[in-house]
Formats: C-alpha cells, sequence, structure tokens
C-alpha cells in the first residue's frame, strides 16, 4: 500500500485500488447502538481528527494509521446483511474522529446505504465541513452536529482549531433545510459559562433547522483511554456537572424554543 500524505488541515486524498475500490481508515464498527440517531445504528467509526479537546473520550481516533483500511465495498457488505433489520427502524451513522476528514470515502458509504433504502446519519464536529458537497450532503438525513463552545477563544483552547468552519457549516446545513441534532458537552470549568451557552442557543434557534439539542455531561469515561494511549489526561480531577447546572444549561435552550434532551 502506498502511503497516504499526512498534510496538517488538508484531508487526505483517496487511496484508489488496483480494482478501483475506494479504501479508507475505519477505527470500529457497532452493529446496533441506540445513542447515535434515530432508531438502532450500525455506527461506522472512521479514523482520524484534527480537533484536540480535553475531554475526548476516543483519543485512539485522531490517527487514521492507527486503524486498519477498508474498502468501500466490504464495509457495504458488512451493512447490507443488516439491512433488514434497520431499514425503516434505524439505519447508519459515520462517525469518528472525525468522519469528513475522509469526505470520498463517507460520500461512497453514504450513496451505498441509501441505495438499500437506509435513513444515514453524519455526526460530525463540522469543521471540514467545507468539502461536505452537495452530493455528499444529498445522501445524509440527519446531521448529529457537535458544537465545542461558541466563543472563539474558548473553543481553540479546548479543541486547537478555528470555531469559523462549524459556524459555516451549520449555516450551509440551515440554507438546505437539512435536518440537525445540535450535541454539546457540559464540562465544568471548561464550557459552563452561561453567557456563551445562551448564544450558542440563539445562535442554533436562528438557524431554523435544529430538530433537538442533546446536552451531554461531562465523565470520565475517555481518561483510561488516554492513559492507554500513553497520554497525560487533562481532565482527571474534573468532576461531573451537577444537576442544577445541567437544568441551567438545557433551560437556556428551551428559552430559545428548542427540544431539549
Amino acid at each position: 500500500m502506498s502511503e497516504l500524505k499526512n498534510t496538517p488541515g488538508v484531508p487526505p486524498p483517496p487511496y484508489w485500488t488496483e480494482s478501483g475500490d475506494l479504501e479508507g481508515w475505519v477505527h470500529a464498527t457497532e452493529n446496533y447502538s441506540s445513542t447515535d440517531g434515530p432508531g438502532l445504528r450500525y455506527v461506522l467509526t472512521l479514523s482520524g481528527c484534527p480537533l484536540r479537546c480535553g475531554y475526548c473520550d476516543a483519543p485512539d481516533t485522531w490517527e487514521r494509521h492507527a486503524s486498519a483500511p477498508a474498502l468501500v465495498t466490504d464495509v457495504l457488505a458488512d451493512i447490507s446483511r443488516r439491512k433488514t433489520q434497520l431499514r425503516g427502524r434505524g439505519g447508519v451513522t459515520l462517525g469518528g474522529g472525525e468522519p469528513l476528514l475522509q469526505h470520498k470515502f463517507c460520500r461512497a458509504i453514504l450513496e451505498g446505504c441509501k441505495a438499500m433504502g437506509l435513513h444515514t446519519a453524519l455526526e460530525t464536529t463540522g469543521y471540514y465541513g467545507d468539502f461536505a458537497d452537495d452530493a455528499l450532503l444529498d445522501c445524509v438525513d440527519l446531521v448529529l452536529l457537535d458544537i465545542k463552545s461558541f466563543s472563539e477563544a474558548r473553543h481553540r483552547a479546548l479543541t486547537g482549531v478555528e470555531l469559523a468552519p462549524t459556524l459555516r457549516f451549520a449555516n450551509v446545513l440551515a440554507a438546505l433545510n437539512k435536518a440537525v441534532w445540535l450535541r454539546f458537552v457540559l464540562v465544568p470549568g471548561l464550557t459552563d459559562d452561561y453567557a456563551d451557552i445562551a448564544a450558542l442557543a440563539g445562535f442554533a434557534a436562528g438557524l431554523g433547522n435544529i430538530e433537538r439539542v442533546e446536552v451531554v455531561p461531562f465523565n470520565q469515561h475517555g481518561g483510561d483511554k488516554w492513559r492507554a494511549q500513553g497520554l497525560d489526561y487533562p481532565l482527571a480531577g474534573v468532576e461531573a456537572p451537577t444537576a442544577e447546572a445541567l437544568a441551567k444549561v438545557r433551560e437556556l435552550f428551551r428559552a430559545e424554543g428548542l427540544q431539549v434532551y
């Protein structure tokens, strides 16, 4: 296999095999998840992510070459074996990592899923949203959009990347009236500035296509994975948010007329 180039900030070129099939980097699959979109989901976790979130619970997905390469045809064959259980009762979710880092691979998988009559969801930070062209988004029924913070400074401090691409992608999805579930992780001391959250709620409400908001409480589940990767876990001493803090944040989103879970 020839080595893929790894240029910071630029998605890698696709790797085409001699047979003309497209190869991507797959970290894991989960056959029947109930937490990654509506109904039962086949979840394809792709490798590679430019963000370095302090609360990331999957640092083992950051580097794409740490995973196994997979062919589009093999992935679709695996999904096809489960399409009867998924069709009408769930679907397929592409997540990561950041799946749009492999946007051509994503598009090929999504096109195959739609050909099977399956509901499709894309879980993304939106950082590489500029690479999600109309052909790719035409194959997406739902976007699970993870916005880390509405403050540019806090977003960069938390993730290492700028916020603007994510907001730009959110506006593209709104212009297409693409269904979005907004995900926000509440981390004490990092993402719990109420003024920032209120601003994010106002932005989300103004988009007009946010079907629901999921406020996710921070937990320590990712710590073991950080240590397994030989990394110091920066949030080892951070407690989960209180019930009162969660309730207040959820109310900030509800005050803008959004459905909150």
